[in-house]
């Protein structure tokens, strides 16, 4: 079973040698398993046996200009999880704070990967910036290796035209391109949360939903109506449904941004207070103010109709 450590104090002493894999893995797509899985091999050459995933909560640009803070694609707990299937053995999550930001590139690397994970290699993406003012990379990795007895070795980024990242996940999403985030991450992007009691004017029009509120902190798609699946995390249960996102512009007054799930023909599902993941598998339109409800009704029909032969 997988250890994290959510404190430098929580790694054990007699830990042994380690390779690291450092970031802030936010979705942990592609590019990010790339460098898990390149970590393995050095181990291996390196007879290590140990892979140790550093990452930081919160993400570091929300403590140091939150109100550039991007919205997150994974919750710590499931970042974690993600990481383990990539082929971890260990996590450390480090508390970002400012006393950390003020860390130069040499007190992260005593500090963090000597002195607490003891390591013989470290891999990061090409791109890796650590330090205050971002002021190390893979080539100040190298040369503190040099003197502490460890390698290091920085990854070229995945993906096609471009690259894929975290952020090209966010702007996949910002664009409902809920396929384009699907290919970037190796799977398709879910959205988590417990169902909430709404207004039910789904249930009125029959088209009962399963209600889920998004926050600023965490990243949805675009608005708009999307073909996708529920899971429901308490019985494992994956239903066909048709999922809308945004506020439901026809009726005044609502300004909460919700995600609704229709699962396909089923009125009788009792959801309150239930987790369930929402899995987004293709863009059906974007988000329509309508005259009228029969005019809505028309239109929702359609929607399910799209998107039965959309996950047919």
């Amino acid at each position: 079973m997988v250890q994290v450590w959510r404190a430098l104090s929580e790694v054990p002493d007699d830990l042994g040698r380690t390779v690291a894999v450092i970031g802030n893995f936010d979705g942990v797509h592609l590019g990010h398993r790339h460098v898990v899985r390149r970590a393995r091999e050095v181990a291996a050459d390196l007879g290590i046996d140990r892979v140790v995933a550093v990452t930081f909560d919160p993400h570091p640009i929300a403590v140091l200009r939150a109100e550039h803070a991007p919205p997150t694609l994974s919750t710590i707990e499931d970042r974690v999880a993600l990481l383990t299937e990539a082929g971890v053995d260990s996590v450390l999550v480090v508390p970002f704070d400012r006393d950390v930001a003020s860390w130069t590139p040499e007190q992260f690397v005593d500090r963090i990967l000597v002195d607490a994970l003891h390591v013989r290699g470290v891999v990061v993406g090409a791109n890796f910036r650590f330090g205050q003012r971002a002021s190390g990379d893979v080539a100040t990795l190298r040369e503190a290796g040099e003197t502490r007895d460890f390698v290091a070795e920085g990854i070229a980024l995945d993906g096609g035209p471009q690259v894929w990242s975290s952020t090209y996940v966010r702007n996949c999403l910002a664009a409902g391109d809920v396929e384009g985030a699907a290919e970037a991450l190796g799977r398709p992007f879910t959205v988590r949360g417990v169902v909430v009691q709404g207004d039910q004017r789904g249930r009125e029009l029959g088209y009962p939903t399963a209600n889920v509120p998004t926050t600023g902190l965490a990243a949805a798609p675009a608005d708009g109506v999307y073909a996708g699946r529920l899971h429901r995390l308490d019985t494992g249960d994956v239903l066909p449904a048709a999922i809308s996102v945004g506020t439901n512009p026809t009726f005044d007054g609502e300004r909460e941004r919700r995600v609704e799930s229709y699962v396909l023909d089923r009125d009788d599902l009792e959801l309150y207070g239930v987790e369930v993941e929402v899995e987004f598998v293709a863009r059906i339109r974007g988000m329509v103010r309508f005259d009228g409800v029969d005019a809505l009704i028309v239109q929702m029909a359609d929607d399910v109709r799209r998107t039965r032969d959309l996950l047919a």
